[in-house]
């Protein structure tokens, strides 16, 4: 595609080229075909878009959810807005697969969150049309402010329009850049999609009369006209107006949801009916037409057009393949071992039957971290903050103060978004928060953004951190048992979105691990693998690769990556000629480092130590067996790096 602004965009397919059934979604290529539409063809068009991702994700699976509920304001913005040279900023990507339908991504649509495929989320360089890349939350409305002040800088005419939804409205950042946006007085349009995750409910007919009252131009001319002579009466012109503005905004303020915006300095609409295309193809121009910061409350049905969807919305927000008819999961083949993830929650449940102070806290992902028999059985125990992780590491800081032991169970890559309180607020004050780190390592389709392989480094670099990473699931069991035992310093458990090795057992007691412990699986003189949790399986296969080759290789499982076992690491550098350290990480700032680090402290050698891991890049998506055989962390990959490692 054509270099835009500088930025280099991948090929896609054209929809015009891919034949079709002569349905009128086969006629759109860009969001320039729907100009030619009628409203009933609009409208027959939004069922089509809705079938169609429903045909893709409930056999490649997807989010699906949040998609489905804006397929209306999707083509209504694509037929109003002159995109590309207009901008979208979709806050995250869960909405956004109906935005790559209408933007030459349909075919591709079917490769999406595949190895080589279509991202799941937005990216600036797959296409023109994504104007800017997400795949955390609560970012839109910063970023199309960023959009609406380079505009304004060039002095181009842009419309810019920021769509935040799914939960988003929950995040701290959401609000400092409205604070900022409505200060600014920029051109801007905020759209909230409330789709029953966040904010308020509709208030039926008041709501749509206000709206009306808002929207209509003859009305806004009516309301200025007589401010305007209000402001020109003797004597009291002045007061008058100011009485009437006032007025105005107390009721306002009283009556409509929006009153917080309108303070913030928004002109507030709504809230409207996001499924009725006809009022959305009437009202976007005139909102868009508005000067100034706007805000446009649309009020949704996350998975409308699919019943089980629509009634199940947490269970659809991201799926794998199903049956579109029943909605049950078509099954996927099953090693018959459950997820670190599930084996967390059940630990988690035994563990607060033992330790009373015991409380878990989520950042909007009780089902995703495993916490919902915790939830259940522990309702007062539990803590879910919204998408604030910020806020909830400070609010485990709080509780640790006063003798409480929070788990801050949150995805390493949202984990980033709280270092400063994790340093400041935790280890600077010595509490022992305990920092449980789900989807550490590659997590698969979801790609960059979600990938948790920055932890280790971000972890190990705060003082005072123990930072730990399980190689099976008793492991992780011991690992929690060892951090609710000691109360001398903030712990940290990593652990990827996979199932545990062979060799679980949930009956056998937990044990408590001498911190900074390391375990030594097998000796050997030729090369010694440091592994680090997931890591240590492969290891181990490796290893038996190596003997078949003749080689005397040794495993150790390096379970605490801080503090290190350095009495083990200086006796197996005495006694291998190589040392390889096996990361699931980006290798800056890592536990290799760390070793390295080490080794030169003690004065010992720090040739012939070959560091495995993530290199300085960001990894894409796919399967994580893909992922990991692409960064040559599965056991070929280790395999070759190992013997072209050790002399010959």
């Amino acid at each position: 595609m054509d270099d835009v602004a500088g930025q280099r965009f991948v090929p896609i397919a054209d929809a015009r080229s891919a034949g079709g059934t002569g349905t009128l979604l086969d006629r759109i290529a860009e969001p320039a075909d729907l100009k030619s539409l009628s409203t009933p063809e609009l409208t027959a068009l939004c069922a089509e878009i809705r079938e169609y991702i429903v045909d893709v994700v409930s056999q490649k699976g997807g989010h699906l959810g949040a998609s489905l509920g804006v397929v209306e304001l999707t083509v209504a913005l694509a037929r109003v807005l002159d995109l590309p040279n207009d901008r979208i900023v979709w806050d995250t990507g869960h909405q956004a697969y109906v935005h790559k339908v209408l933007t030459g991504r349909k075919d591709a649509l079917w490769g999406i969150r595949q190895f080589g495929g279509i991202s799941g989320f937005l990216k600036r360089e797959e296409s023109p049309y994504d104007s800017f890349g997400a795949g955390h939350a609560s970012t839109a409305i910063s970023a199309a402010l960023g959009l609406a002040a380079a505009r304004d800088l060039d002095g181009v005419r842009r419309r810019i329009v920021a769509i935040m939804g799914d939960g988003a409205m929950t995040g701290g950042l959401a609000y400092e850049a409205l604070n900022n946006a409505g200060h600014s007085g920029r051109d801007l349009l905020v759209i909230l999609n409330d789709n029953g995750m966040s904010i308020s409910p509709n208030v039926g007919a008041l709501a749509h009369y206000l709206t009306n009252l808002q929207t209509n131009p003859h009305l806004r001319k009516l309301r200025k006209e007589s401010l305007n002579v209000m402001g020109r009466l003797p004597r009291v012109g002045g007061t008058a107006k100011s009485l009437a503005t006032r007025l105005e905004s107390a009721i306002k303020t009283a009556l409509v949801p929006g009153g917080l915006f309108e303070a913030l300095g928004f002109n507030y609409i709504g809230p409207v009916d996001g499924h009725d295309l006809p009022m959305l193809l009437d009202l976007l121009p005139k909102v868009l037409d508005r000067p100034g910061p706007v805000l446009l409350h649309v009020m949704t049905r996350k998975g409308k057009g699919l019943p089980v969807a629509e009634s199940d919305h947490e269970g659809f927000h991201g799926v794998t393949p199903f049956d579109k008819v029943t909605g049950k999961a078509i099954p996927a083949p099953s090693s018959g071992r459950p997820g670190y993830t599930a084996v967390f929650g059940k630990a988690m449940v035994e563990a607060a039957a033992v330790f009373p102070k015991l409380v878990a806290i989520t950042a909007a992902m009780p089902s995703g971290t495993g916490l919902v028999e915790f939830r259940d059985a522990f309702p007062g125990r539990f803590h879910d903050v919204g998408i604030a992780e910020a806020h909830g590491v400070c609010f485990a800081a709080g509780m640790a103060c006063d003798g409480a032991r929070p788990v801050a169970t949150i995805y390493s890559t949202f984990l980033q978004r709280a270092f400063d309180q994790i340093v400041h607020d935790v280890a600077l004050q010595h509490v022992p928060v305990i920092f449980a780190i789900d989807r550490a390592g590659v997590v698969g389709a979801d790609g960059p953004t979600h990938h948790g392989v920055l932890d280790l480094s971000y972890m190990r670099c705060v003082p005072g951190m123990v930072v730990s990473a399980p190689r099976d699931g008793n492991e992780l069991r011991d690992l929690l048992w060892t951090a609710l035992m000691q109360d001398e310093s903030p712990f940290a458990i990593r652990y990827p979105r996979d199932t545990v090795p062979e060799g679980f057992d949930p009956t056998r007691p937990p044990k408590v691990l001498p911190v900074g412990s390391w375990e030594v699986l097998n000796e050997g003189s030729d090369v010694m693998l440091l592994a680090v949790g997931a890591m240590v399986d492969t290891a181990v296969t490796v290893r038996g690769e190596l003997a078949a080759l003749g080689y005397a290789a040794g495993v150790v499982n390096c379970r605490f990556v801080k503090p290190l076992d350095r009495a083990t690491l200086r006796r197996v550098r005495a006694a291998a000629r190589v040392l390889v350290t096996i990361e699931e990480n980006n290798l800056p700032g890592g536990f290799g480092e760390g070793v390295l680090e080490a080794l030169a402290e003690d004065g010992s050698s720090r040739d012939d130590v070959v560091r495995l891991g993530l290199g300085d890049q960001f990894v894409p998506h796919g399967s994580r067996a893909e992922l990991l055989a692409q960064v040559g962390l599965d056991a070929a990959g280790i395999l070759a790096s190992v013997r072209a490692a050790i002399p010959r």
